[in-house]
């Protein structure tokens, strides 16, 4: 592991964060797992193949398929700016909360070192999830196979909705004159705190070439964080609950504050993981229950 660690440190340091092909980030996982397991059998380790394989050229499709998203409707800006200002305007004085954020807490040219926290959990979006899923698949397969249904059916939810309502962040609103005062994306500035510029770099020519601009309804970003401790909260103490709940907490701070969502980006997308969770939840009471009532004839 301590090998691994450090081949892994020193490809983040010169290439940048795995986050631009999932093939790339469960190729570190996979080896991670050989790491762990190595006393294993190698027969062991290819299992990995079998189960993950599919689910990353799912993942690849649904990346390609997300930066077509925009090209069948004009996307949505002014509705989601004006969701913020309803709810936030007597707050912030008629300003959503991205713009009273960044002027209260960002002055351009300056980067403070609590902007490498902020960068940290944006890019946590990319890594989270998926550890979370290999150390289930792990210890266990039965709830990995439960996690791994409510993760895709929420990429699915998420993907239709980029469809039919592709939705402008507030640095794309602002970039044209939608949105003022002036917004700059910021979610990548604070890698010049950590000194991975590389990793700054490679993110952000990422952002520019394979993402969709206009799927920010829902956010993903916050919806995967809150999937990711919901589904653990029946198994933790309510103690641990608050400290559990800080990271989509810190999420929706970081999306909002470096301009990449709206609150209301991150209230659908809280709302999608709670339908996410009722249907899937259901859809495997019944199918238990169906096959209990099987054994049973």
């Amino acid at each position: 592991m301590l090998i691994w660690a450090v081949v892994f440190a020193v490809g983040v340091w010169f290439i940048g964060v795995p986050t631009s092909d999932p093939l790339i980030a469960f190729g570190w996982l996979w080896l991670a797992t050989i790491a762990w397991r190595n006393h294993q059998p190698w027969r062991t380790h290819l299992r990995f193949l079998r189960d993950w394989l599919p689910i990353a050229l799912l993942l690849v499709v649904y990346n390609v398929s997300r930066s077509w998203a925009d090209d069948f409707f004009a996307p949505h800006v002014t509705p989601l700016i004006d969701a913020d200002r309803a709810m936030f305007g007597w707050l912030t004085g008629g300003q959503v909360p991205t713009t009273w954020l960044q002027q209260h807490l960002y002055h351009p040219g300056v980067t403070p070192w609590w902007l490498a926290i902020v960068t940290l959990v944006y890019v946590s979006h990319f890594l989270t999830v998926p550890t979370i899923a290999v150390i289930l698949w792990i210890r266990a397969r039965e709830p990995w196979a439960r996690f791994m249904r409510r993760w895709f059916t929420l990429c699915v939810l998420g993907l239709i909705t980029y469809f039919l309502y592709p939705a402008a962040p507030p640095w794309w609103a602002s970039m044209y004159g939608y949105l003022t005062p002036h917004v700059e994306r910021i979610s990548t500035n604070g890698w010049d705190v950590i000194g991975l510029h590389g990793a700054g770099n490679t993110l952000n020519a990422l952002q520019v070439e394979q993402s969709n601009p206009v799927a920010a309804m829902p956010s993903l970003h916050t919806a995967w964080a809150m999937m990711a401790v919901a589904f653990f909260l029946p198994m933790v103490r309510k103690r641990w609950w608050p400290l559990l709940l800080a990271y989509p907490l810190a999420m929706t701070f970081t999306l909002v504050y470096t301009g990449e969502h709206y609150v209301i980006d991150v209230l659908v997308g809280w709302t999608y993981v709670a339908v996410v969770f009722l249907v899937v939840g259901r859809a495997e009471r019944w199918w238990s229950s169906r096959l209990g009532s099987r054994g049973d004839e």
